[in-house]
């Protein structure tokens, strides 16, 4: 009966342990099989990247001189500050900034009450001084009579002759002081000196007008001038000599170049800054705008080989001055991000590329943004 009852107990265990495994299994086993089933599933398919358009040019390589940018500033070929020479309130301005004006046009009128009476003064002492002469010349009439009769002596003789001098002198000078008080009391009017363009309005009605104080500038409408300053280490050769040719570039006007003639140089250096004052005619620029920066190209030295590109090529990156991106069409028609070095500028709208392309590289231009690396490249036909 012992062994019957242990073999039972036996028995009703295994079958417990049996029940209480069931549900363990069962659940590896659905794991397993999710697992092995999601092996089978594919993945989904990537959106393929989209195609840039851009126009598309060549990075060139050429063999050119050491060129020097010597920066400067746009000035009128004629410009002045017009002052009054009479003292007094300003009682009309006639111009605005921007006005064209002709010689001889008003530009501001002064009241003049203080002029015209120091006018009339001068003519007051002029009737004086014209009334002593009259009295001296009858003086040494007299007295020129009783010396050849023996009445009078030289010495009385040489008084009236003195008199009748110094008469003489006063009515030179108030004649002088008469026409000196017209002149002024004629410009209380101030006039422009020559045909122009007002730059600047520097009084209104009721300002006080003194001499040396401007009261508008203004500039010639003809003929323009870049003024650069050339340090001096680069005056002594012949490239900045007067009538030499320089080809300029104004930064307002991207892919304008334009010819330059040097019409003039300063003799000396400037003490602070050691460098010469150079101004160079711009031939065919007589509506550029005064104020407006540019560039002139000075060659320097001996031929050298340069790869250059447009500048519509160039990317800016993050602001960084320095390093700039360009964007190239690789052999396989792919647009490929590259980091390049930027030197100086080109004629042409063009910039030399220091590091970065070796030439004959095919790149994107106009761009806005760079393009997603890998982006098919299609070229937009003009």
């Amino acid at each position: 009966m012992n062994t019957e009852d242990s073999a039972r107990r036996r028995r009703s265990t295994a079958r417990r342990a049996e029940r209480k495994s069931s549900p363990i299994v069962l659940a590896l086993a659905v794991a397993l099989a999710a697992t092995a089933c999601g092996k089978h599933e594919s993945r989904p398919a990537q959106p393929p990247i989209p195609a840039v358009a851009a126009s598309l040019v060549k990075a060139e390589r050429s063999e050119t001189g050491r060129r020097v940018e010597l920066y400067g500033t746009v000035e009128a070929e004629r410009s002045a500050s017009v002052s009054s020479r009479v003292m007094g309130n300003v009682v009309a301005v006639r111009v605005k900034a921007g006005d064209p004006v002709r010689a001889g046009d008003v530009l501001v009128e002064i009241a003049p009450e203080t002029a015209r009476g120091q006018e009339s003064q001068a003519r007051g002492a002029l009737s004086q001084a014209t009334s002593a002469l009259a009295l001296a010349e009858r003086n040494f009439q007299r007295y020129e009579a009783l010396a050849k009769s023996g009445s009078a002596s030289e010495l009385e003789l040489d008084l009236a002759r003195m008199q009748l001098g110094q008469a003489r002198g006063a009515v030179e000078q108030a004649k002088g002081a008469v026409a000196a008080a017209s002149s002024v009391a004629n410009e209380s009017r101030v006039v422009a000196p020559f045909a122009g363009r007002v730059t600047a309005r520097l009084v209104e009605a009721g300002d006080f007008a003194a001499p040396g104080r401007p009261v508008a500038t203004i500039e010639s409408t003809t003929g323009r001038r870049l003024v650069v300053s050339v340090p001096e280490s680069l005056v002594a050769g012949d490239g900045l000599a007067i009538g030499s040719k320089l080809p300029v570039t104004i930064d307002a006007l991207p892919g304008k170049s334009l010819t330059g003639v040097v019409a003039e140089r300063t003799p000396g250096a400037d003490p602070a800054t050691h460098a010469f004052t150079v101004k160079i005619d711009l031939t065919g620029a007589t509506e550029l705008a005064t104020g407006l920066t540019g560039r002139a190209f000075l060659e320097t030295g001996a031929q050298r080989s340069v790869v250059s590109i447009p500048r519509s090529a160039v990317l800016p990156a993050g602001g960084v001055t320095s390093l700039t991106m360009v964007v190239i069409r690789d052999p396989g028609g792919k647009a490929r991000s590259r980091a390049v070095t930027i030197g100086a500028g080109l004629p042409g709208d063009r910039v030399e590329v220091l590091s970065g392309l070796e030439g004959d590289e095919t790149l994107l231009t106009g761009l806005l943004a760079a393009p997603a690396d890998g982006a098919p490249v299609n070229e937009l036909t003009k």
